[in-house]
């Protein structure tokens, strides 16, 4: 198996997200000020979370001693363990750097909105600290894993289980449709089980809200924000609603039953493209196993029409998630499941391998040298590069170090070992 170069032209492009797509950076919204996103929740003489999480003025090391090894480590700073030296509650804290931070204003929209979040299937924030340099955001320590990674380590997967988690991330999704919050970003890299245990008896958690937004009844949105693969066709033409997240979960419910997505391209404009014409079918060798009420559950949730399209209420209702799948075969789902996902998930961690060396370590130059070298190591022009030539374009183009992960994903990739 060769890697597409397809998956390497994001070197090529600039180190931003999708084009048109990413951070909030115009529409119809304005941010809401964390003095206020906690009230929409608030009942008269009621008492919201909010008030209970505590905006500290003092050093987090005061309060917390950290791990050494971290949890995870982004262009924005890092996420640690720590433990509360009052307490000894172990939590996560997410630390960002200030000097990386592009928007303050968008990021305190997003500590306001997790303020205001009180549910299960929602990660809480419990406490903020400040400095001159970072902001520290205490949060609830999930140590489970993401959701795609625990299914491809499980290896056996069914419809029943499927349909388990796909209630627990309705839930959420109808929770923050309820406080009038849209979430945006709907993705499997932003749902974390909160612990190691089997996957029947683990809570799934939506762990991220960058780009989610509060909204008004019939407000229309307009902001470009997601992530190709799960992205609805409405965000691409800047007018939307919270409906654009049932459209997400529909993929993720589409992926997770056949480890493929419904609108797949060899580059994000493929995608973007086959995303805006919304149409999608279900292949026979990877559906044959799957209930048609599981079909037609994801038909009415990738409905391109916003008004023909179920609500998260509705999903609730419908019987194959209020009754888990009842009428789904008692054996695992194709094997070619797990296979497909782990080869999906792998081409996105890819993508994200190159973008964060571009982001972190190249200058313009380098960016355009790395292009040239790369067309010119395709020496037959198949649009194809082997993990050899991938590493030796790499180097050519001035970089000291290779990321640990890049060869781990690369050999994930490469299922039939040819390089």
């Amino acid at each position: 198996l060769k890697a597409r170069c397809t998956g390497l032209k994001l070197l090529a492009r600039s180190g931003k997200r999708l084009p048109a797509m990413g951070c909030a950076s115009s529409g119809t919204t304005s941010p809401t000020s964390p003095g206020t996103a906690d009230t929409a929740t608030l009942k008269t003489d009621g008492i919201a979370r909010a008030m209970f999480i505590i905006d500290n003025q003092d050093k987090v090391q005061e309060n917390y001693s950290f791990e050494k090894k971290k949890l995870g480590e982004g262009s924005y700073g890092a996420v640690c363990k720590a433990k509360n030296k009052s307490t000894g509650a172990i939590r996560a804290c997410k630390t960002i750097s200030k000097s990386q931070m592009k928007n303050i204003d968008r990021f305190k929209q997003e500590i306001a909105i997790m303020k205001i979040m009180d549910h299960p299937n929602i990660i809480k924030l419990f406490e903020t600290f400040e400095d001159h340099r970072n902001i520290y955001l205490v949060m609830e320590l999930c140590e489970g894993g993401e959701l795609f990674e625990r299914i491809i380590s499980a290896g056996h997967f069914t419809e029943t289980r499927a349909a388990n988690l796909m209630q627990q991330i309705i839930q959420a999704i109808h929770y923050m449709h309820q406080n009038h919050v849209a979430h945006r970003d709907l993705k499997p890299e932003n749902f974390l089980f909160q612990t190691k245990e089997n996957i029947d008896k683990n809570t799934l958690k939506v762990i991220d809200f960058g780009l989610s937004c509060k909204f008004k009844e019939g407000q229309v949105l307009a902001t470009k924000a997601g992530t190709a693969y799960y992205v609805a066709p409405q965000v691409l033409q800047g007018k939307y609603d919270q409906s654009v997240d049932i459209w997400s979960c529909g993929v993720i419910m589409y992926v997770l039953l056949c480890g493929s997505p419904p609108f797949y391209g060899e580059t994000d404009q493929d995608v973007l493209a086959k995303v805006r014409l919304g149409q999608f079918n279900f292949n026979a060798a990877d559906w044959k196993n799957v209930s048609q009420d599981a079909k037609n559950l994801i038909t009415n949730m990738l409905q391109v029409q916003p008004k023909k399209r179920f609500t998260a209420e509705q999903v609730l209702a419908d019987v194959w998630i209020d009754k888990k799948a009842p009428k789904s075969k008692d054996i695992g789902l194709q094997t070619v499941l797990v296979d497909n996902m782990r080869k999906f998930r792998s081409m996105n961690q890819l993508k994200k391998a190159s973008l964060q060396i571009i982001a972190g370590q190249m200058n313009e130059r380098q960016i355009r040298q790395l292009r040239e070298t790369f067309m010119s190591l395709d020496a037959n022009k198949d649009g194809l590069l082997t993990l050899n030539e991938m590493k030796e374009g790499i180097k050519k183009a001035g970089l000291g170090e290779i990321p640990v992960d890049f060869q781990n994903i690369m050999e994930d990739i490469d299922s039939d070992g040819s390089g």
